[in-house]
């Protein structure tokens, strides 16, 4: 199989492409960018590694008919060009008109909505895309999936990743600029889903609320805390894979600092003050003005306490008993640096949801979410093996723990 690396270069696509080279299925990889040179180096980094021969291609995604000439001339696309709500849905329609199976780690919900929408499109052209397969969205639904799995009825669904808890997560500044020092494309995306209306569900129903709501939980007999509220997708495709008759959400596992910090560039957004790209800015170099500005405002806001960094917790009932069902990751020195390095916790599920792919286990024509067509199991076990000293899971050696309480 030929793959087409779009934005390979890229921290993210980077990990995607050195994983995926290894994949016995993957006969070659394009690497392709609009800045030749950047795919060019990425080629030369990864020669001589083993695996899939790669070569380099200059594509730019505005251009349609660039883009189309290097999606007919492959069978799967990884799609790493963000942010998505500008670039998504533009790559996803050439590789249906090109009969490209499409994989991507798209974290902006409307564009993901969109996505699915032209799920009766793909599936005429016989081509399978999977959106959403990075961290979170990605490996939040598979936890959840798991979660789910334990449940008769599902009430409330909640998704969590963590921003600062557990060492650099999104607060690292390196990861916030590109090489050239303007913000990075997740910099501005996380500006585009802390501002305006964000989608949630409440009582059963997809609607829209302001973000950066806090939200209680207490997921098992050790772990409680408060996180709040972001414009992530998997509100979007768990209520519809799910139909959680309550409440859902994807939330930030984040200090009561950044989350104040946070708030102020969202007003300043709203207020038309900041644009996402100044206010991506703003976050990797913080004024003092809008630091002051946050101090204030983080007196009094509540903290992640004993939260799990990254995890889904589902309640509903099993066995006709109410019951609270928490799926996370094990924080075993693998696991925390795996969730501390953006990159590698999002461009190795999306190798090995490309896995999946090639090898038959998951994937069928249509436009689906991780939760799927992916099998939850086969994932965590193959992402154990990308993980060093692996242990304390409930004895699967796949790294998830799963804790079943009875509800309050």
């Amino acid at each position: 199989m030929r793959v087409l690396a779009l934005g390979g270069p890229g921290a993210m696509g980077a990990v995607a492409v050195r994983v995926a080279a290894g994949l016995p299925e993957v006969t070659e990889i394009v690497v392709a960018d609009k800045r030749l040179e950047a795919a060019q180096g990425l080629v030369h980094r990864l020669a001589g590694a083993g695996g899939a021969p790669m070569r380099a291609l200059q594509v730019d995604v505005t251009d349609d008919t660039a883009l189309r000439t290097a999606l007919a001339d492959t069978d799967v696309v990884l799609n790493t060009v963000g942010p998505y709500y500008r670039f998504g849905l533009t790559v996803l329609r050439a590789a249906i008109a090109t009969g490209t199976h499409y994989l991507d780690i798209c974290d902006d919900w409307e564009p993901t909505l969109r996505m699915l929408d032209l799920d009766e499109e793909a599936r005429v052209a016989g081509v399978c895309a999977v959106v959403g397969m990075g961290a979170s969205p990605g490996v939040s639904n598979l936890l959840a999936a798991r979660a789910v799995q334990l449940l008769d009825r599902v009430q409330d669904l909640y998704t969590a990743w963590p921003v600062d808890v557990s060492g650099t997560g999104g607060q690292d500044g390196e990861q916030l600029l590109d090489p050239d020092g303007q913000p990075s494309a997740a910099a501005v995306h996380w500006m585009e889903q802390i501002s305006g209306e964000v989608a949630v569900v409440s009582d059963g129903q997809l609607v829209h609320r302001p973000p950066l709501l806090p939200v209680a939980l207490t997921v098992s007999a050790e772990h409680s805390g408060t996180a709040y509220t972001v414009g992530h997708p998997e509100p979007v495709t768990l209520h519809r894979s799910y139909r959680p008759a309550g409440e859902a959400a994807n939330l930030m596992v984040v200090t009561p600092g950044t989350l104040a910090y946070l708030d102020v560039l969202r007003r300043d957004i709203d207020a038309g003050k900041l644009t996402n790209e100044t206010a991506a800015a703003e976050l990797a170099k913080p004024s003092l003005s809008r630091g002051l500005r946050a101090a204030v405002g983080a007196m009094g806001l509540k903290g992640p306490q004993s939260l799990p960094p990254f995890f889904a917790a589902a309640t509903g009932t099993s066995n006709g008993r109410p019951v609270t069902v928490l799926a996370r990751l094990a924080e075993t020195s693998g696991m925390s640096a795996l969730i501390d390095d953006m990159a590698e916790a999002t461009g190795i599920p999306l190798a090995l949801g490309l896995a999946q792919l090639l090898d038959g286990t998951g994937g069928r024509p249509g436009v689906h979410p991780p939760e799927s067509v992916i099998e939850p199991k086969r994932f965590f076990l193959d992402l154990a093996r990308h993980v060093p000293n692996l242990s304390g899971d409930n004895g699967s050696h796949d790294g998830v723990i799963i804790d079943v309480t009875p509800a309050r």
